[in-house]
């Protein structure tokens, strides 16, 4: 059973202007947390009705920090932002899409837990997000296998240093988001048909499912240094 309620928590989603990090806030907001979302185009808007929205880049610190410093007290800082860059062999590999997906998702998560440090409450978590590609390897997944793989490390490493404050990460599997195209599109049902009928659940996530692990995260106060799969047994 849980043991730590969101009602009155605040609750801080850098990423959550779209995709698994929307759901993430909108669930929070739905248990009770005052929520704040931070990502570059981040606004309030009719569908995170109650939600506080700040505009800031997850590379920037100066803007991170003055974000922090304005919202205060922080009980669960959740990271899903990342970079979109494809999957390319070692051989088609360029260093400026190696040095934005790092950016973005390693270097960016540290520093905006840097920065928030002087406002986390003292049992705070904080939740980062990596992928099934950290321990799922094949042509082509050198790139977020790699970046992945740092992140879990880093969160792991993070427990220890932060404790008592709790570091997680949730890792998703192929997750029905706008990252496969436009919603209806064919190709995205196409891909997401077929890539659900190889999973032994039988079909793909939705941000919903992936949005009950950062619940489970921020709520269960035993939980630290934990890699939380949900990918519907595609790394069996």
């Amino acid at each position: 059973m849980s043991d730590t309620s969101l009602n009155n928590q605040q609750v801080v989603v850098i990423g959550g202007t779209s995709g698994i990090g929307r759901e993430v806030a909108k669930e929070a907001a739905q248990r009770g947390a005052t929520v704040t979302i931070i990502g570059r185009s981040a606004k309030t808007g009719d569908n995170l009705r109650g939600i506080a929205a700040i505009a800031a880049d997850v590379t920037d610190h100066a803007a991170l920090t003055q974000a922090f410093a304005a919202i205060g007290r922080i009980d669960h800082l959740v990271l899903t932002a990342g970079a979109r860059v494809g999957s390319p062999k070692l051989t088609d590999l360029k260093r400026d899409e190696l040095e934005l997906a790092f950016n973005v998702k390693l270097f960016g998560s540290l520093f905006a837990i840097q920065a928030a440090l002087p406002y986390l409450s003292p049992n705070a978590s904080v939740t980062l997000t990596s992928g099934l590609l950290s321990r799922k390897f094949g042509p082509g997944g050198l790139l977020k296998s790699t970046l992945n793989a740092a992140v879990e490390a880093t969160a792991k490493t993070l427990a220890k240093e932060l404790a008592p404050r709790r570091v997680n990460v949730v890792s998703p599997g192929v997750i029905d988001t706008e990252l496969w195209g436009e919603a209806g599109a064919e190709s995205r049902m196409a891909a997401m048909a077929r890539i659900g009928q190889s999973l032994p659940v039988g079909r793909v996530g939705t941000p919903q499912d992936v949005a009950q692990a950062y619940m489970l995260a921020m709520e269960n106060g035993f939980v630290s240094g934990a890699v939380i799969d949900i990918e519907g047994g595609g790394l069996l």
